[in-house]
């Protein structure tokens, strides 16, 4: 019997869709196609390939409106936002820009005696493993540079997420990229770890659970295939007492609550200064408190469901747990009659929280956020290093001098001021600890999803 892949709607429970799984040997021969049509991709002049791949990403624009409520079928997120295309577009077009730049040989020698230059050539074939929250941006954050350097991309995207690798594959092919250059597969867990041990990529880009990077660990291991990983989170925003309050929570809440919570770099725990504290607290709750919970392909919804029952379950018990040791919830769940004990779960901010509760040191991907006062900033600081994660940080403040000093001292991958929850494509997205390694975007994007190889030419 073949085993098939199913997205189950947070909606309502459905079924939305569902595609059989490929065999590890039907992989392999796409594997074999994607090798074969690399080489003649990487022989394209760059200028061709960029407009190939841009053309490709124009042409998931075109289907933005079709692509809209067909994510909130799939994860939940509320139509009235507008999917994800901006961001989409922008992170493939800053890649594009810079692509000649950072691409470009570099030349250590170009004398009448020696030629000595370091070139960079695409691994190959890469596989990407996106995940189902932003699925689109994720994606592309790889998709778009590894096919502009040269590689042949074989992607594999989440459950939950099942029809949106389908959807990009199909576009890029319609917009001229070669079909077996960019493919979708469906594949299970099994399959694709036989296939990285296997040692059929050049490379591979994960973004997932810490378990999830684990296992591509475990499955790389010994092929010195190289792995970018981009794993759980638990961000800090700190409140500094010469912050616009204002402003501050109405940017770390959403930074909170947007997509449910379920952002990567989501704001999850919230240290503010005594003297912003109650200001701060009263703001957040009145936020929150103006939320509408409901059915995400209604307009007036603000707030959608989990993306999956389980999901929701895990912040109801990081929730239970807080209370339980003390954390005192701030907002009526009795706003949120929508709340099913399902998919739907009505947000939450907590204050009286510490460090012994795992709503402020595991990840949530929920909408809950716990809120400390601090006194000082020796404190904020050794809180928010005081978890197993690192991706990013956001400082609320004044003085840019005082944030940089802060940043120095923080073991995370992104540092912000006065803003959160945003990727840059111009800076490497990055993470430390149990949020991974490895780099996407940027110049330093182009160095993951290429190798160096050194010429040296003796010419007399």
């Amino acid at each position: 019997m073949t085993k098939t892949l199913k997205c189950i709607s947070p909606v309502d429970g459905s079924v939305f869709a569902e595609r059989p799984v490929v065999s590890q040997k039907e992989a392999e021969a796409v594997i074999a196609s994607a090798k074969a049509a690399q080489k003649e991709w990487v022989a394209r002049p760059l200028e061709e390939r960029i407009k190939l791949v841009m053309a490709g990403v124009a042409k998931i624009g075109e289907q933005n409106d079709e692509i809209v409520p067909e994510l909130a079928k799939m994860m939940g997120r509320p139509v009235r936002y507008g999917g994800e295309f901006s961001g989409f577009n922008e992170r493939a077009s800053y890649m594009a820009k810079i692509a000649e730049e950072s691409l470009k040989p570099i030349i250590a020698e170009e004398s009448d005696n020696f030629e000595r230059r370091i070139e960079k050539e695409p691994h190959g074939v890469i596989l990407v493993i996106a995940p189902w929250n932003y699925p689109y941006m994720t994606a592309i954050n790889t998709v778009a540079p590894a096919l502009i350097a040269g590689n042949a991309v074989i992607l594999k995207h989440a459950t939950q997420t099942l029809l949106v690798g389908e959807r990009m594959a199909k576009a890029f092919a319609e917009a001229g990229v070669p079909a077996d250059v960019f493919q979708n597969l469906f594949l299970d867990h099994d399959t694709t770890s036989h296939l990285i041990a296997g040692r059929n990529f050049g490379f591979v880009n994960f973004t997932g659970s810490v378990g999830g990077g684990r296992a591509m660990e475990i499955a790389a291991a010994g092929t010195f295939t190289g792995l970018g990983l981009e794993l759980g989170g638990k961000d800090p925003g700190y409140v500094m007492d010469d912050a616009d309050v204002e402003a501050a929570a109405e940017t770390l809440i959403d930074g909170a609550m947007f997509n449910s919570g379920q952002c990567c770099c989501g704001i999850e725990r919230i240290y503010v200064h005594s003297s912003n504290y109650d200001a701060f607290v009263k703001k957040a709750v009145e936020i929150v408190s103006g939320y509408k919970l409901g059915n995400p392909l209604n307009e007036d919804t603000t707030i959608g469901p989990m993306a999956h029952v389980r999901f929701a379950d895990v912040v109801r018990k990081q929730v239970a747990d807080a209370v339980e040791q003390g954390a005192k919830p701030m907002i009526d769940v009795g706003l949120f009659p929508e709340d099913d004990g399902g998919a739907y779960l009505a947000p939450q901010i907590l204050v009286d929280v510490n460090h012994d509760m795992d709503v402020m040191r595991e990840e949530s991907f929920g909408p809950v956020v716990g809120i400390m006062k601090v006194e000082s900033d020796e404190e904020a600081i050794r809180l928010m290093n005081d978890s197993h994660y690192g991706l990013t940080a956001s400082f609320w403040t004044q003085d840019p001098a005082r944030a940089a000093k802060i940043g120095a001292q923080i073991e995370t991958g992104t540092v912000f001021m006065n803003r959160a929850d945003y990727l840059d494509p111009a800076l490497c997205w990055t993470g430390c600890k149990d949020t991974g390694r490895g780099g996407a975007l940027s110049e330093i994007g182009y160095q993951n999803l290429t190798r160096p190889k050194s010429y040296h030419l003796k010419k007399a």
